[in-house]
């Protein structure tokens, strides 16, 4: 009997190319869009049904606007408010496409799910533990935002790109015909396309950032700023006053109102504490643990050491001082290619 794969298609070139890839194995594949918030363009919708039309596959449209609300847009907003730089990313994963999505793919009797991400799941003979990769493809790689990921869901996870060079993906897809081998990237947030996460947050709580003061490191009101929502630690540009030297934002306090600004030296620290930990084989650890790091997205892993504190928190220690440790992003932690989970940098 085929096995049942569900693919979460984004109507871009990857997941496309996942469906595809995973038919040609020969799966049993269908293919699920999302509706995440009201104005999300209906030409995703169109284009990953043009794909599912082309594969001969099913495809369903779920609508998720009510829980991406409460789990991605109401956490990136406060995340905010608070002074801190959300990955929503990483709460859409854990709360639509391995939350909502894998509930409905199980409930439809489906075997598995697959994405477009870059990254790679191995079951380890040797541990019986499902290892969640980084990508094959170095400048690709997306394992980051997948750390939280349990042995369930990686056992229930197909990710069958990630063999492949993006120019190698859409060379697959158009020698399929499919339509959307030449459609661009997405680049920013799905829900902020702009880039303007202030604007955003403005435009969906009705509420106006208020200006504020910025201090130096003694606590002097040195300028004016626009509004705490539209910094964040390790900023350089776009601070919109002249002092003579740089500056760099170090410290936001919206209780108060303020932003300091500061040497650029200031932005370095060896340390970090971090919460909600979350690691890949379900284990809790108990013991320090060496592995490398990364405090963001685009971060380069660094040696670190990883001291478990007890409900869930962590201290990391980095062999070397890390620029712009931020509240509210992800450090992840790796041992060679392997993921072994991450936390929520407090």
């Amino acid at each position: 009997m085929q096995k049942r794969v569900l693919v979460a298609m984004s109507g871009g070139v990857d997941s496309s190319v996942a469906a595809l890839l995973l038919q040609r194995q020969g799966y049993e594949v269908a293919g699920a869009t999302f509706e995440l918030f009201d104005g999300c363009s209906e030409d995703n919708t169109g284009d990953a049904r043009r794909v599912c039309e082309r594969l001969g596959i099913p495809h369903f449209v779920f609508d998720y606007r009510e829980r991406f609300s409460k789990g991605v847009l109401d956490y990136f907003i406060h995340g905010y408010q608070n002074g801190e730089t959300p990955n929503p990313c990483i709460a859409c994963n854990k709360t639509i496409k391995f939350g909502a999505f894998s509930e409905d793919a199980e409930r439809l009797g489906f075997d598995f799910i697959s994405t477009g991400h870059y990254a790679g799941v191995r079951f380890d003979r040797q541990s019986g533990q499902f290892w969640l990769l980084r990508s094959q493809q170095e400048r690709k790689d997306q394992s980051y935002v997948l750390y939280h990921l349990s042995q369930e869901q990686l056992s229930r996870l197909l990710l069958p790109i990630d063999r492949y060079s993006k120019a190698e993906v859409r060379e697959i897809a158009a020698q399929a015909g499919l339509p959307v081998f030449s459609k661009s990237d997405s680049q920013d947030i799905c829900f902020v396309p702009d880039g303007d996460y202030a604007g955003f947050i403005t435009r969906y709580t009705g509420e106006i950032p208020q200006e504020g003061d910025y201090l130096d490191d003694n606590g002097t009101v040195i300028g004016r700023h626009k509004g705490v929502l539209y910094y964040t630690i390790g900023q350089r540009r776009g601070l919109g006053i002249a002092l003579g030297v740089k500056r760099t934002v170090s410290h936001l306090d919206p209780v108060s109102n303020t932003v300091t600004l500061s040497d650029d030296s200031a932005v370095y620290t060896d340390r970090l504490f971090a919460d909600d930990l979350r690691m890949t084989d379900d284990s809790t650890p108990e013991r320090p643990f060496p592995c490398t790091a990364k405090i963001r997205y685009a971060h380069r892993p660094a040696s670190a050491t990883v001291h478990p504190l007890g409900n869930g928190s962590v201290q990391v220690q980095f062999a070397q001082p890390q620029r712009a440790v931020t509240k509210g992003q992800a450090v992840v932690f790796y041992e060679g290619d392997r993921v072994l989970g991450g936390a929520t940098i407090r």
